[in-house]
């Protein structure tokens, strides 16, 4: 049987009409990709359907639309020389990631910088004046000694009942019960934990009722005291504002720590306590050293979680009675007063702030081979 010669002419032209039809092929397909997603977009935006249909579709339409995305792409780059998918596979997972943190993390950083040098509509360069004033007002002073205290008691405080009640919980039988309820705050909101808070502290003035104070009033008046107004009275309505802090945190350091110590071999207590080491000396001699990565860790996280505070001061004293702290005074500049210059100022002061502690926590995480 003879075999048809092919022309080599021929042979380049169906080639290379091969050559286009997958290069458009795989320029089609990820358009119609998007055009399908967007569809879904504006069919959300402008839907006028039930709440329900809404909310199902929105589920589809992102948790399937960023899967047929990933699909859609991997598949592309699969197709492309062995040589090109090892080097652009990687990107297909890490980029929309790097994309997002870039679109809303690096870039409004950036541009907060750059507003922080301009006056208070961004109109006019104003040099360090903003800056100035972020280190010399009255009030700015007053922020940054509220949250040196925050950092300070309310860091200790968290920490410390942590690691007590750890210690504590480990040795009973009812472990998980305990360790639950004090875990608990952690599901709240700090808005929500503020709201609660507040009405805990709740004064409505001189010759009232009982039922119209707060639970903590109550208790005092039901005691033959008299009713305070706790989250007026400075500096001490800061450390009542801390107690939320500790409420909310102490569960999370439990944890940590629990762990933690459930991690130290329990060969090397009991070689201890047959040394005739007593409980305070295993707790300060070998238990501490032994969470001593984690101890550091929980801390620089509460730390800087006590540097960005906005929610509990914002709801319960709004920064009034000498209770703002930094966070709530970049609200108050950038949203009552509307100078998004001093504003600016301030976010990047915190931010200045917080870096060397996260520098820190991530040194910590790598030294631990935690990632």
């Amino acid at each position: 049987m003879q075999n048809n010669p092919q022309i080599p002419g021929q042979t380049n032209t169906t080639q290379a009409k091969n050559s286009i039809g997958k290069i458009l092929f795989y320029i089609i397909v990820p358009l119609l990709t998007f055009l399908g997603l967007w569809q879904g977009f504006i069919f959300l935006r402008d839907g006028q359907n039930s709440r329900i249909l809404i909310t199902l579709v929105a589920i589809v339409w992102g948790v399937g639309g960023v899967a047929m995305l990933y699909l859609i792409s991997n598949w592309l780059v699969e197709a492309l020389p062995a040589k090109w998918t090892r080097a652009i596979q990687p990107f297909i997972f890490v980029g929309p990631g790097v994309l997002l943190l870039t679109w809303f993390l690096a870039l409004p950083t950036v541009r907060t910088v750059a507003l922080s040098f301009m006056n208070d509509i961004s109109t006019k360069f104003v040099g360090f004046e903003n800056y100035q004033f972020a280190f010399t007002d009255r009030v700015m002073l007053e922020a940054f000694s509220n949250n040196l205290q925050w950092m300070v008691f309310g860091t200790a405080f968290c920490v410390s009942m942590g690691l007590l009640i750890a210690v504590l919980a480990d040795r009973s039988r009812f472990e998980t019960v305990y360790k639950a309820i004090i875990f608990m705050p952690m599901a709240i909101s700090f808005v929500g934990a503020g709201v609660i808070w507040k009405f805990m502290y709740a004064y409505k003035g001189e010759g009232v009722n009982v039922t119209e104070i707060g639970l903590l009033n109550a208790i005092v008046v039901g005691l033959g005291g008299q009713a305070h107004a706790w989250l007026l009275q400075p500096p001490w309505n800061n450390y009542f504002l801390m107690v939320i802090m500790v409420w909310l945190q102490t569960g999370y350091a439990m944890v940590m720590f629990s762990s933690a110590i459930k991690g130290i071999p329990a060969e090397l207590l009991e070689a201890a306590r047959i040394d005739g080491a007593n409980e305070f000396q295993i707790f300060f001699r070998i238990m501490i050293p032994s969470i001593q990565g984690t101890l550091i860790t929980v801390t620089t996280t509460i730390v800087i979680f006590s540097l960005k505070l906005f929610d509990i001061v914002r709801v319960m004293t709004g920064g009034n009675n000498g209770s703002n702290v930094i966070a709530n005074e970049f609200y108050i500049q950038q949203f009552t007063y509307g100078n998004a210059g001093r504003a600016s100022a301030v976010a990047v002061v915190l931010l200045i702030a917080v870096i060397p502690l996260m520098i820190y926590n991530l040194q910590q995480f790598r030294d631990r081979k935690a990632f």
